[in-house]
Parts: C-alpha cells; structure tokens; sequence
C-alpha cells in the first residue's frame, strides 16, 4: 500500500499573529479554523499548513493523503505492522518510531491552479521576441502548492525503513547517514524526507512557484518585511529544483523551489556523496542545526 500523497503539516507556535503575518508576507492565504489558522495556496482547496498556539514552537503532525474509502485497508496494515493506533475517526493518527504523530485521511488531493506557459530564451532555444521580460517579472510570488517537506530525525535509517514500511513510501535517493528524499510514486522526486540530527524537528516545508523570477521577487519582498536570513538563490543536487530558503521566526525554514525533477516508477534510486546545492551562495552554519527543543 502507497499513500497518495503529502497533504499538510500541523506546526504548534507560541503566537498565531505572528504565524499569520509570517505566512501572509510569503504569498500564502490565512484563515482562521476554530482556535488555529489555516495556511492555504491560492486557488487550491486544501490546507497546507495548520497553525496551533502553544508554549514552544514543535511540528505537531504530519498529514497524508490516501485512496477514498480505504481507511479500512488501511487500519488492518497498520495494525497488522504492529503500529498503535491512536485515534480513529477523521483519518487515522499514529506515531512513527520517533514520537511524531501522523495521520492519514482519505481524500484525494487537490488540484492546484495551472502556471501560465512561459517563453525564456536560452542558449539557440528563442522562445520569446519583441516583448520586454522585466516589465513582468516582478510580480509577488503566489505559492500553488506544498511541493515537500523535510523533519529531522535521530534515527535516519529507521526513519526510512518505518515510512516506506509502513506508509509505502519509496526511496528516491540518499546520502548515507545525513539525507533521505522519498516519493509517493510517479511525480516530484520527493515530497517527503529526513535529515539527520540528534532529535525530531522540522527542517523545512517547500512550496512550489512559478519561475526564478517569482524566486527573487520572495527573497527581496520577505527580505522588506523583515525576514532577511535566508539560503539562495541556488540549485539542489538531488531533486535538482532551484531554490531559495527563508528562516522562519521560530528556527526551521520556508523554500520557494521550482523546476523540481519529475520520475515514473522507472526511476532507478541511488546513494550519494554529494553536498546540498550545485552552485550556490555560502550554505548558513545553521541551515542544518536542529533548533527545536527536545521533546
């Protein structure tokens, strides 16, 4: 069995107002849902990040999207792995080996709102002619979707084998001992994975925009609203999306990303011995430090 996808996070800050001006400046749509806040893309109905208030900032859960109807399926695998479950009612809820919680919901994701066509010229490649790129290249970015998410693990290895276990989650690639990126199947070369640390944590949610443009235009507009340390503008090694990352106000990070690789069920995974980015501006001392506490 193989979830359909990643659906949301649930993040627990210490100030909801703070999460709602932090995600706003970033292009994202907040609304309030009871007693937490909804982080949304525009045109896309579904939450992608849920926002609770609480004494320390942690990553609540994280949420999964399964085939309509199959909870059953479902509960009967989980069980049968020996894996408690918790609570079952909206979806099912449970905890990987490390304590984060996970739920499981059978919905299909929802569509995101198509990018328009764009003409670059590159090298003998003349897609545009007569019409001046820079007159529409500082719009604001409008993230579509929540493309992937990193946490950190104390475990890396068992981190590894209890998702593609128990969730059917399939290695993309690795690089032993620091760095694993999974998928769900044909699709971005990961929407979920692990970096290696001394405890659980959140390292990073990534949300999808249109072009390098838009990539720029986020570094500059969060960079005035007082959100200056970031990682960019860069190109990753594997995944081999162009990227630029901002620090969030509790320690973890936000990445613009665009032109992620896309594979089939034919794609091969392998180990590497590669750093982060291809070319890139000097990596934070931080960017791979776990500031979140203890559990």
């Amino acid at each position: 069995m193989r979830v359909s996808g990643l659906l949301n996070c649930g993040l627990q800050i210490p100030s909801l107002e703070a999460g709602r001006s932090f995600y706003t400046d970033f292009g994202l749509e907040v609304s309030e849902q009871g007693n937490a806040l909804a982080v949304r893309c525009t045109g896309r109905d579904q939450d992608q990040v849920i926002l609770t208030e609480g004494p320390r900032k942690r990553l609540d859960h994280v949420a999964f999207a399964v085939e309509p109807g199959s909870l059953p399926d479902w509960q009967r695998h989980l069980e049968g792995l020996g894996v408690r479950l918790l609570y079952i009612g909206d979806g099912l809820w449970f905890e990987d080996e490390e304590g984060n919680l996970v739920r499981l919901r059978d919905t299909g994701l929802a569509p995101w709102r198509p990018f328009p066509p764009e003409a670059f010229n590159v090298g003998d490649s003349v897609a545009r002619t007569d019409a001046a790129r820079w007159l529409v290249a500082a719009e604001s970015p409008r993230p579509r979707r929540l493309g992937h998410m990193l946490i950190f693990v104390a475990d890396i290895v068992a981190a590894e084998a209890f998702y593609t276990r128990a969730l059917g989650l399939r290695l993309s690639d690795r690089v032993p001992g620091k760095a694993t990126f999974l998928n769900s199947g044909p699709g971005d070369h990961h929407v979920f994975g692990f970096v290696q640390s001394t405890h659980p944590g959140l390292h990073h949610t990534s949300f999808e925009v249109a072009n390098i443009d838009q990539l720029g235009m986020g570094a500059q507009l969060m960079a005035a609203n007082g959100h200056r340390e970031g990682w960019g503008l860069g190109r990753h090694s594997l995944g081999s999306n162009l990227f630029h990352y901002i620090r969030d106000p509790w320690g973890s990070w936000i990445e613009y990303f665009t032109d992620i690789d896309r594979i089939t069920e034919d794609w091969i995974p392998r180990e590497w011995q590669t750093p982060p980015a291809v070319w890139c501006p000097l990596m934070p001392e931080q960017f791979l430090i776990n500031l979140e506490d203890r559990p």
